[in-house]
């Protein structure tokens, strides 16, 4: 089992910043792939942020498109955290953001994330 609890979140102006944290416990963090994934009111779940093991010591960051350049997605596996770095906000950034971990070394859908946390919610004002 792995529990998993965001924080960080908050109401910031457009153009603002904000860092998010997931601070996870059980199953032995550094195997995990971990990720960012958001929800906006009335639409789907989407992905944010990923990181992907490349052999046994580094991972790969990945990121949606639409937060490319803004978002910047990192682990502390000493800690056992998770982090996400949020620059140049705008309104359609606003969401509830989840932190995900999957037992992929590479996860590739949200369905490869077998443990969520609660959630944190981001509100961006324009």
């Amino acid at each position: 089992q792995v529990q998993l609890v965001e924080s960080g979140g908050g109401l910031v102006q457009a153009g603002g910043s904000l860092r998010l944290s997931c601070a996870a416990s059980g199953r032995l963090f550094s195997t995990l792939g971990m990720g960012w994934f958001r929800q906006a009111p009335g639409k789907e779940r989407e992905f944010v942020a990923r990181t992907s093991w490349v052999g046994t010591k580094t991972w790969n960051a990945d990121y949606a498109d639409s937060v490319k350049g803004r978002f910047t997605i990192s682990r502390d596996n000493s800690g056992n955290a998770l982090y996400l770095q949020m620059t140049n906000l705008n309104a359609d950034d606003t969401a509830v953001y989840y932190c995900a971990a999957s037992r992929y070394r590479v996860p590739s859908t949200g369905s490869d994330y077998a443990y969520w946390g609660q959630g944190t919610q981001v509100t961006v004002s324009s």
